[in-house]
């Protein structure tokens, strides 16, 4: 059994400024995207140059942070919203969606595209192998929050959150870090170093984050206010999951047939 480190969620201070290691995870995923997409754009027949890529950066920056927030309220905070709505931009207080943020960033890859005079799945396909990063970023800050835990387990590795009892839980972080994160960048970025004919490599991120997701959720604790939607096992992050599993095995096919 292991211990939750109770690691300080401050990272340090800056004046009377207290900058949070969960902020800090979204930096570091927005910049390893911006490393990475710069490396490729730099490469002969890229289609991008290279100082496209901060623009790029922006509008994904912007679609994650407004989208994941709105979604995290729409989805999983519902009544709040509703009775509150101006805690929509109290970001501070927690409470982000991924696939709140994968619509914000569909839309805002939606107005760089127009912008651009690019069509929208080439961006999604060049975009979509760096995207893991951020992923794997967000659910080590999670940890560090420690938040998201697991459900209570008797594996050897389990870990006790002293703010969820004295029970020892799935990790269930650092479960999406390697899966999500970890796994399926490996995937993306050696699936995307050929070319690939347009939708591909978008579906398969599709498919691949719906899955694992879907997977993880066997082992992460609901959500409070919500518990289990259906079954007496089935969350929201599973239903929601669902549709990027169909559209990303859809998009795979039709790649293929198209291409």
């Amino acid at each position: 059994m292991l211990v939750y480190p109770n690691i300080n969620p401050i990272a340090f201070y800056l004046g009377p400024l207290s900058v949070h290691w969960y902020g800090l995870m979204y930096l570091v995923g927005f910049a390893g995207g911006w490393l990475l997409l710069s490396y490729r754009a730099g490469k002969p027949g890229s289609g991008w140059k290279k100082d496209q890529i901060s623009d790029l950066i922006f509008y994904v920056a912007l679609g994650v942070i407004v989208g994941g927030r709105v979604g995290y309220m729409l989805f999983y905070n519902f009544h709040d919203f509703i009775r509150a709505p101006w805690m929509v931009i109290k970001l501070w207080q927690g409470g982000m969606s991924f696939h709140g943020g994968l619509l914000g960033v569909l839309f805002s890859m939606w107005l760089y595209s127009r912008k651009l005079h690019k069509p929208f799945m080439v961006i999604m396909d060049f975009i979509a192998p760096v995207a893991p990063i951020g992923l794997a970023a967000g659910r080590l800050g999670n940890f560090i929050n420690g938040e998201l835990w697991g459900r209570v387990t008797d594996v050897s590795w389990g870990m006790v959150y002293p703010q969820a009892g004295t029970a020892p839980r799935h990790p269930s972080e650092i479960y999406e870090f390697l899966l999500e994160g970890v796994a399926l960048f490996i995937l993306m970025w050696c699936f995307s170093s050929k070319p690939r004919p347009r939708y591909a490599v978008s579906g398969l991120f599709a498919l691949g984050y719906g899955l694992a997701r879907f997977f993880c959720e066997f082992f992460r604790q609901p959500d409070a206010q919500l518990g289990y939607i259906a079954g007496g096992w089935l969350t929201m992050g599973q239903l929601l999951s669902l549709p990027l599993i169909g559209l990303g095995a859809f998009w795979l096919v039709y790649a293929h047939i198209k291409g």
